[in-house]
């Protein structure tokens, strides 16, 4: 791994050194980059680290942020650390286990509690108190997603939603109409199928067998992934389940989406710009609403995108639902944690470094700099922008958080032992099933 800096700004050759890093971190070459700038005699006062995950263009993003931040605080050192998705949970727990995590570090929903369960982050309602962190122009409803036991463990970072982007173009050339809003899992294996007969390229190129794919199906049937107790599934009935796995082998066996083993190869973890769609290989890509906004610039700001929510289960109301696009928490080890809750309170107030960032970790939670952007943002900004707007006409609640063990679940189980297990004909879907029941009560049997 590259020697890690403190910095206080970047210099052009070390903005362009960040890029390239980028660049190379998509494609698989860098796992993780650490950046700044050292200087000799600085303090643990006058030090910040922080650590993200994200796309190329988040990457770029945040150090520009940071470069600004750092122009109006002088005196600070931020020291930045990025990754991709699962080399980020993986350094990040090393880091945990050595004492040596940063100031600040990027969480989601799916993991803030048994991060907090271990005792990883310490509460931001004191700074909230005090006035470090400047919260009067949030909706409280917009921080209820990083509130556990009645404190706030994650600033959100954005509203998000998961969705279904499509490429017009590739529809009206296959004769295939743009599913309707409230459309079902059966209208999407259809549609998929359609765009594959049409014109010869994937319907879909995304990873329909995920863990939120799992917690959507129950969800449209107002059920959950997880019971209340946090002890096992919250379902009785493993069927839809069964059905959603039995349908991705029929469009895999059609190859109208890339089978397990190209995903995994040449997909999984890359960036949304690696997406088929970009490249014109699939007509439609699921993904979360805020990554929309790199992949559609990946793919030309010319390219015609429609965006839709994911399907529901026939017969159920809606999958989809509004989350924090993710979070920044404090970790109980920060050296400054009042240094920390500033630069949060910047990262939601200030319009400077909102101009930087642009919605790109999701829409943002502060009033007035929504009301700032909303005159500033691209054509694609603003689409997506009105589809969050529309989803809560038609979103079921937000589930609770994932209980503690959520992870090694995901991790060990469910990812390795089920879905990537059917889609590789090692299991069926009904075994699967089976088996991610029984794991999934033998893990949580502690809580």
């Amino acid at each position: 791994m590259p020697t890690e800096h403190k910095r206080g700004g970047i210099s052009t050759m070390r903005k362009a050194t960040a890029i390239l890093v980028c660049l190379l971190l998509i494609a698989g070459i860098v796992p993780l980059f650490s950046g700044g700038r050292s200087e000799e005699g600085a303090t643990a006062a006058s030090e910040l680290r922080i650590m993200w995950w994200g796309s190329q263009r988040r990457h770029e993003l945040t150090i520009g942020a940071i470069d600004e931040y750092t122009a109006g605080n002088p005196g600070l050192n931020v020291n930045y650390e990025f990754a991709g998705w699962q080399d980020y949970w993986t350094r990040l727990t090393t880091m945990a286990a050595g004492g040596d995590l940063p100031d600040i570090i990027q969480q989601d929903y799916a993991y803030l509690s048994e991060w907090q369960a271990r005792n990883q982050l310490l509460p931001l309602d004191s700074f909230i108190s005090s006035g470090v962190l400047d919260l009067s122009n949030v909706d409280d409803g917009l921080l209820q997603g990083g509130r556990i036991g009645g404190q706030l463990y994650g600033l959100n970072l954005g509203s998000n939603a998961e969705s279904i982007v499509m490429d017009r173009a590739v529809f009206e050339a296959a004769g295939v109409e743009i599913p309707a809003w409230d459309w079902t899992w059966d209208d999407f294996e259809e549609t998929v199928l359609a765009i594959r007969e049409a014109t010869g390229i994937w319907g879909i190129g995304g990873n329909l067998y995920n863990e939120q794919i799992w917690q959507s199906i129950y969800l449209s049937l107002g059920e959950d992934a997880y019971n209340a107790e946090g002890t096992g599934v919250g379902y009785s009935d493993d069927g839809p389940l069964v059905r959603h796995f039995e349908m991705l082998l029929r469009l895999q066996e059609a190859d109208a989406i890339p089978h397990i083993s190209e995903h995994l190869a040449s997909y999984h973890e890359q960036g949304v710009e690696a997406a088929p769609i970009v490249a014109g290989d699939a007509a439609m890509e699921y993904l979360w609403s805020n990554q929309i906004i790199a992949l559609w610039n990946a793919a030309g700001a010319d390219r015609d995108m429609v965006i839709r929510p994911i399907p529901r289960v026939a017969g159920g109301e809606a999958g989809v639902y509004i989350k924090p696009s993710m979070f920044f928490s404090i970790t109980r080890t920060a050296r400054n944690p009042e240094a920390a809750a500033a630069f949060l309170s910047s990262f939601t107030n200030d319009v400077g470094i909102n101009r930087i960032l642009l919605a790109e970790r999701g829409v943002p939670i502060a009033a007035p700099i929504r009301a700032d952007l909303a005159d500033r943002i691209t054509a694609i900004e603003a689409t997506v922008f009105e589809y969050i707007a529309e989803v809560p006409n038609w979103a079921s609640p937000i589930p609770p958080p994932e209980p503690a063990g959520h992870g090694d679940i995901i991790n060990n189980v469910y990812n390795p032992r089920v879905a990537e297990a059917i889609l590789f004909g090692q299991t069926t879907p009904q075994r699967g099933a089976e088996i991610l029941r029984q794991e999934v009560a033998s893990i949580l049997g502690s809580n």
